[in-house]
């Protein structure tokens, strides 16, 4: 008998006494629920015995296994180099393209003014008027210096009239006859002393009548021959300079007149008043201020570390916040050499020859300037980043599993981004989607690969 059955009898030997003592504790004690246990207890012995008794069965003790994490689906792509472009913000301000003071050019009391600030003025439009009583009187006093001059001229130029020729002969003919009348007085006065009939002294006073006719006689033949011959050269060229200086002096006086009138050389807009009617304005003296309204400046200051990488050309995007719905594409225009005194920054400028309505000057005005970065870096889409405790991190892809990489934020361009780290090459894999549920080393399934 093998040892099993010897087992299996023993245990249906032990059952049947136990249930004897049963039958016999029940009939006499009437407890059947101590019988079912006892029978269940010789039960489960004899099952015992029989797994550890049994052929080809070894006993081994239970163990619980983890279970096990399925990989994660993700999207991948591969790593390519390219150039980071980093958004500035510049702030500035606006200011007039042209701005110009109003001066008198004459004195005298003002008058009349005709703006106001915020007016709008026009080449040659009068701006104030002054008082033009003295500049009336100096150029009537022109005119007649002027006048008296030009007759002048023109008697030298007409030459001597016949009527005065004519004069001057008969004035020649008197000298003459007087000198004549003379000559023969000495003679009869050089007879009579001779004689004893008169004194000396006659004979000396008619010599000296005899010299006085002589001289009237050549001054008249000089007048004639002078009325004759007419002008000189000399005197034509002389007579002609005093025509010219009392021109430029009517010049001049009509040009203080005119001046009285205060007129603007430009287009502009008023932005101050400096004077009021009734005040007396020096030459020189202030009337007005304007300001381009059509030309404006924007001028932006630059960061620090791109001083001397700006140039002219370079295009920037312009917004004012008190013209939320202006936004302006517009290209530097020039680079100020020096650093502004009071920011101690580089100032580019923007000109803007139709500027919108409503941004006038002293408005502050924001640029955006794209630059190019010097640092290698390589582009990728914005969702390959994951951000953890003010640190970037991307996920490598080697052997069906994640490995996290931090990296440097180069540039943030929008949805792309440029980054660096050392360790990172072209061609690289690594995870585009999916990985901001991953930790460094866990199990992937590349569902889509992006890049190749």
């Amino acid at each position: 008998m093998s040892p099993r059955n010897e087992i299996i009898t023993d245990t249906q030997a032990i059952v049947e006494d136990e249930d004897i003592s049963v039958q016999d504790n029940t009939s006499t004690q009437r407890k059947p629920w101590l019988g079912v246990l006892l029978a269940g207890l010789v039960l489960g012995a004899g099952v015992i015995g029989w797994r550890t008794l049994a052929p080809g069965k070894t006993s081994q003790p239970a163990t619980a296994q983890a279970p096990q994490t399925p990989p994660r689906p993700v999207e991948t792509t591969t790593l390519t180099t390219g150039q980071g472009m980093r958004s500035y913000q510049l702030l500035g301000q606006v200011e007039a393209t042209q701005q110009a003071t109003i001066r008198a050019q004459t004195g005298g009391i003002l008058k009349q003014i005709m703006v106001q600030p915020g007016d709008r003025v026009t080449p040659r439009m009068t701006i104030a008027v002054l008082d033009d009583a003295d500049q009336q009187l100096a150029l009537s006093q022109a005119l007649a210096q002027l006048a008296q001059q030009r007759s002048n001229m023109a008697r030298l130029e007409v030459g001597t009239r016949p009527e005065i020729i004519a004069q001057r002969q008969a004035a020649l003919r008197s000298t003459l006859a007087r000198e004549q009348e003379a000559r023969d007085n000495l003679q009869r006065n050089t007879n009579l002393v001779r004689e004893g009939a008169i004194s000396q002294r006659l004979l000396v006073e008619a010599r000296a009548s005899v010299d006085d006719a002589h001289g009237e006689r050549l001054a008249a033949e000089a007048t004639l021959k002078e009325a004759k011959a007419g002008a000189t050269r000399e005197e034509m060229e002389a007579q002609r300079a005093l025509v010219g200086a009392a021109e430029a002096a009517v010049n001049q006086a009509r040009l203080a007149l005119q001046r009285t009138k205060i007129t603007s050389n430009s287009t502009g807009i008023v932005q101050e008043r400096k004077v009021s009617v009734g005040d007396l304005v020096q030459t020189g003296g202030e009337i007005a201020s304007l300001v381009a309204g059509d030309r404006l400046d924007v001028f932006l200051e630059l960061p620090e570390e791109l001083t001397g990488r700006v140039t002219p050309g370079t295009r920037v995007e312009l917004t004012a916040r008190a013209l939320p719905n202006w936004k302006s594409n517009a290209t530097i225009t020039g680079v100020v050499p020096t650093a502004d005194g009071a920011s101690r920054r580089q100032r580019v400028r923007v000109q803007l020859n139709n500027p919108p309505r409503g941004l006038v000057s002293g408005m502050a005005v924001t640029g955006t300037l794209q630059s190019a970065t010097n640092q290698p870096s390589f582009v990728v889409s914005r969702d390959v980043l994951t951000k953890r405790q003010d640190k970037w991190f991307v996920y490598t892809v080697a052997e069906g599993r994640a490995k996290q990489q931090e990296v440097q934020m180069v540039a943030d361009m929008g949805e792309k981004v440029a980054i660096y780290h050392p360790q990172l090459r072209a061609g690289q894999e690594i995870v585009s989607r999916g990985g901001d549920m991953l930790t460094d080393g866990a199990a992937i399934r590349n569902v889509v690969s992006n890049g190749r």
